[in-house]
């Protein structure tokens, strides 16, 4: 099966792990060039720049980026995330280009990592970022492998003898299902959280390079239950995959999107104006009706959810990323 690894044995490698950080280190290099030149541009007085680092998927950001550059006049140079590391790559970058911004606008779709770069002062001092809309973290089943009633219903069945080989999820290190499974520390505690950790990887998953891996997978029937991001779901039921999502339950993570304007923006003026775009109802509203968003306020969901302690995460994030690393990284 292309692009996945079982990783229970032999897992995944340090060397391939680190194989996949140098690609995405040189794709940033290429799109980085392509955004100077765009902006160099317009350092010659034709029209206004804003440079934009994202971690929503381009399918939905590209057309709402064109669409305000089309209604302002405001060129966007915009970098892309990648689905095998997805917002790490991006918050690493942030962290390094502290003392020399290259971007006035991070649009993040998850919220760990925007408080974690809040904490190290990368945004501006006053109004430094927003939350919009919400998606959420899902099991997602192939409804014809596992009919709705036989499906489980919570994530600490993912460890069942029953499912073993059966299951799909992104590596727990990356974008929201790291957030997730931390969000899952918090809640059930330490010993609990490593030992559902631990039995869920002995359960031989199917471990793979981002959440829209896991739809294709369990849309093929390879994988027959999933752990992944409720747009992923969407795109997949668009393709017309016999997928079904599993209710909200208080174990689900709802994951809100998040703009923010970077601490000594070299366009601040045209970043504000981004972020003020991206918080309009309507602009919400067509990520919602495209799927990118499942809603536009988490208030509006009427079932009792996770509910992390932001400031907690963060602080744990190093220790929490440690464990993480030695029982999945084999």
């Amino acid at each position: 099966m292309n692009g996945v690894t079982r990783t229970a044995k032999p897992g995944v490698s340090h060397d391939a792990f680190q194989w996949q950080s140098s690609a995405f280190i040189l794709q940033f290099s290429v799109v980085l060039l392509v955004v100077a030149c765009c902006v160099a541009g317009c350092g010659r007085g034709e029209r206004a720049a804003v440079v934009v680092y994202t971690s929503q998927d381009q399918v939905y950001a590209e057309p709402i980026l064109n669409e305000f550059s089309a209604q302002t006049g405001i060129k966007v140079g915009a970098i892309y995330d990648s689905e095998a590391v997805k917002t790490v790559g991006l918050v690493n970058r942030l962290l390094a280009e502290r003392r020399n911004p290259q971007c006035d606008i991070f649009w993040n779709n998850e919220e760990l990592r925007t408080h974690q770069l809040a904490e190290q002062g990368v945004f501006q001092e006053t109004n430094s970022w927003q939350a919009l809309g919400f998606r959420s973290r899902r099991i997602v089943v192939n409804t014809n492998r596992l009919p709705i009633a036989s499906a489980p219903r919570s994530l600490s069945e993912l460890t069942n003898a029953m499912w073993r080989g059966k299951v799909a999820l992104a590596y727990p290190l990356f974008g929201t299902t790291a957030t997730h499974f931390l969000a899952l520390r918090q809640e059930w505690g330490e010993a609990r959280w490593k030992a559902w950790c631990e039995a869920l990887q002995a359960n031989q998953p199917l471990m793979v390079d981002g959440n829209s891996v896991v739809v294709k997978l369990v849309g093929r029937g390879e994988a027959w239950i999933g752990l992944t991001d409720s747009d992923d779901i969407a795109a997949g039921q668009r393709e017309g995959l016999p997928l079904a999502a599993m209710p909200i339950t208080e174990e689900t993570l709802l994951i809100r999107n998040t703009v923010a304007v970077i601490r000594n923006a070299p366009h601040a003026s045209a970043a504000r104006r981004v972020l003020d775009y991206l918080q309009r109802p309507d602009v919400i509203r067509k990520l919602v009706a495209a799927n990118a968003l499942e809603g536009i306020s988490p208030a509006d969901i009427g079932v009792r959810t996770l509910k992390p302690d932001w400031d907690v995460l963060v602080h744990e994030l190093g220790t929490s990323t440690k464990t993480l690393k030695e029982v999945f990284l084999r």
